[in-house]
């Protein structure tokens, strides 16, 4: 079934002008940016960067903290590249422009009684930039958004349009469901969809070290299982979300907007805030907004339980681990806090995620656990994360592509068994690395 319900807004080719991520942290002055509406326009801006000498950056919505999009040569934006194009009801499948924002994506699903069966927890992404950088959220057997690719369109460095499967240019489609934007320009992807469903959320505060103690019990009886933990305290927040037959019982628009506009944006954006301009008063701060979340259970459609809203804007740096060594590794988080001079006004956030067989994904070959460290945005980070990436590294952890690390390609080489593979294809498609940057050669090599 053909869906027509493109978004997005003028554009058209121009000179560059200055470019900012959401976190702030990553700005780029490119030469020119453009703004295609088909592939043809997209192949012809792509053809012209290259006899002009210009690299070939795509950037989304900015919410990845590297300068994986950073350039100085032509920046495409997708935002006219953009809709859902087919919906097969019976492959279970839907086809979609790559820079369709991932709400719009979920919305028309849910329209048309479809659902993804897993998804990070935000949407405000471009389905294209979320799965090129690996975005995830947690679950028992269901990976991230890039293993629930069944095929993509790329246009390559010499304007090459490949459609790529399993069936069809499968080597390219193993390395480009994840493709950092280092092997041409995703401009479609397809995604496999099941009949919606109802998710039943649970969440509940608990101690650390409970939470610790039956970690493994949590994740394995549990479809979706995180938690977050609050520096400088011994407390979690808890989050179980399980399929349901229902009926469907939301959060009350009142207690949902407490819990989750009030407390975790409105309270919590005022609490950094006092965090960054006095920093001694962020362990008490802890305490309290440890203690502000309460438990509560609800019943909805699955990007409603998925995803939150988040408002309040920060720097972050993530690694997957090994899941038999995360644990470990989270009680010397802890214990570096504990003992340290640091002031951290962020929770530090746990997931999970089964083994996949894409070559640069964080949980290729094996079975994951994410952890994830925050700072409030304009506040001093550099210590913090570079102490707890010493302690991630010494686990044979993988940083997460979007977020900040210090790792290069000497590093990831060596955590990731087919990282010779993605660099073949790359060396195939874009021997003169015109989608290449500086990050791309940090963490890919020459």
């Amino acid at each position: 079934m053909a869906v027509s319900d493109a978004v997005g807004g003028s554009g058209g080719r121009g000179s560059g002008g200055p470019w900012r991520n959401w976190a702030g942290n990553v700005s780029a002055r490119p030469a020119r940016t453009v703004a295609p509406a088909s592939t043809q326009e997209l192949v012809a801006a792509v053809r012209s960067a290259a006899e002009d000498g210009l690299t070939v950056k795509v950037v989304g919505t900015g919410h990845s903290f590297t300068s994986v999009a950073a350039t100085d040569g032509l920046l495409i934006r997708p935002e006219r590249l953009c809709g859902v194009r087919d919906i097969d009801r019976d492959a279970g499948a839907v086809t979609v422009a790559a820079g369709t924002p991932l709400h719009h994506l979920n919305r028309t699903l849910a329209a048309h009684g479809l659902s993804l069966t897993n998804m990070g927890d935000i949407m405000e992404q471009t389905v294209s930039g979320a799965t090129a950088t690996g975005t995830h959220g947690t679950g028992r057997e269901s990976a991230s958004l890039a293993t629930q690719i069944t095929a993509l369109e790329l246009v390559t460095a010499d304007g090459s349009v490949l459609r790529c499967s399993a069936e069809q240019n499968a080597d390219v489609f193993a390395a480009a469901r994840l493709g950092l934007g280092a092997l041409g320009v995703v401009t479609e992807l397809t995604f496999a969809v099941e009949p919606e469903f109802l998710l039943t959320a649970r969440e509940e505060p608990m101690p650390f070290d409970e939470v610790t103690d039956r970690f493994e019990e949590l994740a394995t009886e549990n479809e979706h299982f995180e938690f977050y933990w609050f520096p400088h305290t011994g407390n979690c927040n808890t989050k179980r979300n399980n399929r349901s037959q229902g009926p469907a019982t939301p959060p009350g628009k009142v207690s949902g907007w407490i819990e989750d506009e009030l407390l975790s944006n409105g309270v919590f954006q005022a609490a950094c805030a006092i965090g960054r301009a006095v920093p001694a008063t962020v362990p008490a701060v802890a305490k309290l907004a440890s203690r502000a979340l309460s438990a509560r259970t609800y019943t909805d459609i699955p990007y409603k339980v998925f995803t939150s809203p988040r408002r309040v804007r920060f720097v972050e740096m993530e690694y997957a681990l090994p899941r038999a060594a995360a644990i470990g590794a989270l009680h010397e988080l802890k214990a570096l806090v504990d003992r340290s001079d640091f002031k951290v006004s962020f929770p530090v956030e746990v997931r999970c995620a089964p083994s996949d067989n894409i070559a640069l994904s964080t949980a290729s070959g094996r079975d994951t656990v994410y952890i994830a460290v925050h700072m409030y945005r304009g506040t001093s980070h550099g210590a913090y994360f570079a102490a707890t990436e010493r302690i991630m590294t010494a686990h044979g952890g993988r940083p997460h592509w979007g977020k900040l690390h210090t790792r290069d390609a000497e590093y990831l080489s060596g955590v990731y068994p087919r990282f010779g593979e993605f660099t073949a294809v790359r060396d195939r498609l874009d021997p003169g690395r015109l989608f290449g940057n500086a990050y791309l050669r940090r963490v890919l090599g020459e």
